[in-house]
């Protein structure tokens, strides 16, 4: 599809509109559940709102670091992704600043490398949880039996309570951002941008290209050199797939389906 012709498209500002909602919320009520004590309130927070957003919105990203896997794996248009990128900051940003207004302390709103660990350390877990989060978000788009909400709702709340602790279980580079925005607070920001993107990359890539229906060294090859790996997957074999589906089940799914929240 042309450039043109995507920007014209409703269901292109559609999706990218979802994805301003669907962050917006997510980090509302992270945010709002971050004035509890310990790590237990807000991860069991952003595990329920994963579940009713992908109901109602059809499981919008909500992510940039999954937005981000989804480029490196060619399942999202470069354009598509720059909007949706923009939109979920933009919707982090204003839940950011509505919960500073709302709160009485803004100090539980920052992610923060814990006082027992470096930032290395928290880096670490960011890399580790987000790649859960994002594997499971990659798997629901093969299994169509497996809830998507409940898949990616226990995902985010298995990786905030293990990275909790250490680097506050962020798995979400908007989350992160808005807060720090609003309250001018960067210290370690870096880690909550390196951790989660490398983890969702390097879970999309694993997935793509071992674990998926359809994956081959050769899809992989094709998406190293750019070539079509759509056309990969419908002519090439796929010994090294765990699975008996055919090829056509490794779909890429809509921009704003399938792939989850952190």
């Amino acid at each position: 599809m042309a450039i043109g012709e995507e920007l014209r498209s409703g269901r292109f500002w559609q999706e990218v509109l979802a994805e301003a909602v669907a962050t917006l919320i997510f980090t509302g009520v992270v945010l709002g559940a971050s004035t509890a004590p310990g790590p237990l309130v807000p991860a069991v927070a952003g595990g329920l709102v994963a579940v009713t957003l992908t109901c109602a919105l059809g499981a919008p990203q909500a992510n940039p670091a999954l937005t981000l896997a989804l480029l490196c794996t060619r399942k999202l248009r470069a354009l598509r992704g720059a909007a949706v990128l923009l939109a979920q900051c933009a919707g982090a940003v204003l839940a950011a600043t509505a919960a500073r207004l709302a709160l009485p302390d803004d100090a539980g709103m920052i992610t923060r490398v814990s006082a027992i660990g470096t930032a290395g350390q928290a880096l670490c877990w960011e890399i580790f949880a987000t790649f859960q989060l994002a594997l499971a978000a990659f798997a629901t788009t093969n299994h169509a039996a497996v809830p998507a909400g409940l898949t990616l709702g226990s995902a985010i709340i298995a990786g905030a309570l293990a990275a909790g602790p250490f680097s506050g279980g962020s798995m979400n580079p908007a989350r992160s951002l808005g807060p720090a925005i609003v309250t001018g607070v960067w210290d370690n920001h870096w880690v909550y941008w390196v951790g989660p993107v490398l983890g969702a990359v390097l879970a999309g890539l694993c997935y793509e290209f071992i674990f998926a229906p359809g994956a081959s060294w050769e899809k992989l090859g094709a998406c190293l050199t750019c070539r079509d790996v759509a056309v990969v997957e419908t002519t090439t074999p796929s010994p090294s797939s765990p699975s008996t589906a055919p090829p056509s089940a490794a779909r890429a799914p809509p921009a704003s389906q399938g792939q989850g929240m952190a």
